[in-house]
């Protein structure tokens, strides 16, 4: 479904991925970990083009994207749920949902809003209430059901466990295990390594800007590097 290949970005004249190179194929779950400041949050800026690339290519669903805005690129199924959430504290979870459904004018959006509402039963009991006062699993809840309303093939997501308690970070990744069963494809960016690569098909490591490691989650837990530089263990 997604391919990259070469891909470079840069801020200025600080070069800050350096050849990028990942698949992720139709139905999987994809992570990719590592330190903060490794470059992840910048991959995912690339990929739904709010971040310029400087080179290689991006390559989703048999379409060249590199070139193509962000807003078009939600219009051909690839959404992301950003780093920090980034909801519209002013405005009601209805109305936060109904923004993520900007593409579309018919009756199935509010189907759509049940299917998120079952992900998120919280947020139907508050959904006329200001985003703002949600707290914070709540938010980063309302950041993916948002997404989803985009009704995305793809969905990126941008360090959905930053900040949560352990209990709402299980439930945050159980909802994103249980993507395959919506048909929606995930690229998962997360710090949090061991919990990304328990619900990932595959995994990349990610160090400076360059991709280190690669293979199957199941053997990146077990590899030695791995248990010790980002699982503690």
């Amino acid at each position: 479904m997604l391919s990259v290949e070469g891909l470079r970005s840069r801020y200025g004249r600080i070069e800050v991925l350096h050849g990028i190179d990942l698949t992720v194929g139709s139905g999987e779950i994809v992570t990719v970990v590592g330190a903060n400041g490794a470059g992840k949050t910048t991959l995912l800026r690339c990929l739904s083009g709010i971040q310029p690339v400087s080179g290689g290519s991006i390559l989703f669903r048999g379409e060249t994207l590199t070139a193509v805005p962000a807003h078009r690129r939600v219009a051909r199924g690839l959404a992301q749920s950003p780093e920090g959430r980034q909801i519209f504290t002013n405005l009601s979870v209805e109305d936060n949902l109904r923004l993520g459904a900007y593409l579309f004018a018919d009756d199935r959006v509010e189907k759509d809003m049940d299917e998120a509402f079952a992900l998120f039963p919280i947020l139907k009991q508050k959904r006329n209430l200001s985003a703002g006062g949600l707290s914070g699993g709540q938010q980063q809840m309302l950041a993916i059901a948002r997404a989803l309303m985009g009704r995305p093939s793809c969905l990126l997501l941008d360090e959905p466990s930053m900040g949560l308690a352990p209990i709402l970070v299980a439930q945050i990744f159980d909802v994103v295990k249980g993507m395959r069963g919506l048909g929606v494809t995930v690229l998962l960016v997360e710090q949090n390594a061991f919990g990304a690569l328990s619900i990932a098909d595959r995994g990349y490591v990610m160090e400076t800007g360059r991709i280190t490691m690669s293979g199957p989650a199941a053997e990146l837990v077990a590899d030695e590097r791995i248990r010790e530089a980002y699982l503690g263990i």
